[in-house]
């Protein structure tokens, strides 16, 4: 089948409500920082409550989605499986994500006590992330979502491990890559989060032995997993898991294991306002480098800038597309 598009993505089609808060509040909150917590909506609605009269803003997010925006904006395409409810979040969560080049093409559903998912997001004066989300209707994403016809015509399938957390979403992140590996699709799976590593470790080493040909992660949750404190320690592991793995490590760029070997690709200075997406920006960048042609470790390269250009930023993706800058910082 012809290949119409880059990458077919799946994971949790979550609205982010961004705030910046001062360190104290997380205390306050009594939630973990650094991490996702899972919560019910009063749970939530408390958060949203304690943020009252400071300034919010929001985008179509979720791990996966902001991946597949990255991608459009430097010069790919995507089709993404996500679901949303009939409400003016889902309906917002659509269009938005349409703008910045993606189709989503579950439609909402329109008969649900559900509302859309929503993730609470804020950021610390340390550009440290903590997002506090309710999924919603987007935790009840099934394998009859996974549409196998458009995913036969992209060159990779891309999951977020956030899905592993229900069964219905478990099961459609699984019929998707086998349906990719059966009509002949590349796999890429992220771990997503280092909480997600500790409940799901033995899951997520058979995914990457059995279901996976590439695999993101960053360096905690590397850490977790092989249980080595050297990121280039656990790169060598992961090339014993999987043909293709990059393990993200901040300021210090990224290491690459590709058939066996491990490279490391220098990242880029930057001053770090919020790192809110930007694991997710490295693997659209990789995404979109490994369906156009470059290596691996070039991919890696524009991965590293991109992640470096949102972090500079506050929010989880860029507003305007990249790829105008593609061909000066792959030139340098």
């Amino acid at each position: 089948m012809t290949q119409k598009y880059d990458v077919f993505g799946v994971g949790n089609a979550i609205v982010d409500i961004l705030a910046q808060i001062p360190e104290d509040a997380l205390t306050e909150l009594a939630v973990n920082k650094g991490a996702m917590t899972l919560m019910e909506p009063p749970q939530q609605a408390g958060v949203l409550n304690y943020l009252e009269g400071k300034s919010l803003s929001r985008a179509s997010g979720g791990s996966a989605a902001n991946t597949m925006v990255a991608i459009a904006q430097s010069g790919g395409s995507g089709i993404y499986a996500g679901k949303v409810a009939n409400d003016p979040n889902g309906k917002f969560y659509h269009q938005d994500l349409k703008a910045a080049g993606i189709e989503c093409y579950v439609p909402p559903a329109s008969e649900t006590d559900l509302p859309t998912g929503t993730s609470v997001i804020l950021t610390t004066p340390d550009a440290e992330r903590t997002m506090c989300t309710h999924l919603g209707i987007s935790a009840t994403l099934t394998e009859n979502d996974i549409d196998v016809q458009l995913l036969a015509q992209c060159q990779y399938c891309y999951v977020e491990g956030y899905l592993w957390t229900g069964e219905p979403t478990r099961k459609a992140s699984l019929k998707a890559l086998e349906a990719a590996k059966e009509n002949n699709v590349k796999t890429a799976f992220t771990f997503s989060d280092s909480f997600l590593v500790d409940l799901f470790q033995d899951d997520f080493r058979s995914l990457v032995t059995q279901n996976c040909d590439t695999v993101f992660c960053n360096a905690d949750e590397a850490r977790k997993f092989f249980g080595h404190e050297d990121p280039a320690e656990c790169a060598k592991q992961m090339s014993d898991l999987c043909e293709l793995g990059f393990i993200t490590d901040g300021p210090n760029g990224c290491h690459v294991s590709e058939n066996g070997m491990v490279t490391n690709v220098a990242g880029f200075k930057v001053n770090a306002v919020d790192t809110v997406g930007a694991g997710d920006a490295f693997a659209g960048g990789v995404l979109y480098g490994l369906t156009n042609g470059m290596s691996a470790v070039d991919a890696a390269k524009w991965g590293n800038y991109f992640a470096s250009q949102v972090v500079g930023r506050f929010g989880p993706r860029m507003d305007t597309p990249m790829q105008d800058q593609l061909d000066l910082i792959m030139n340098s």
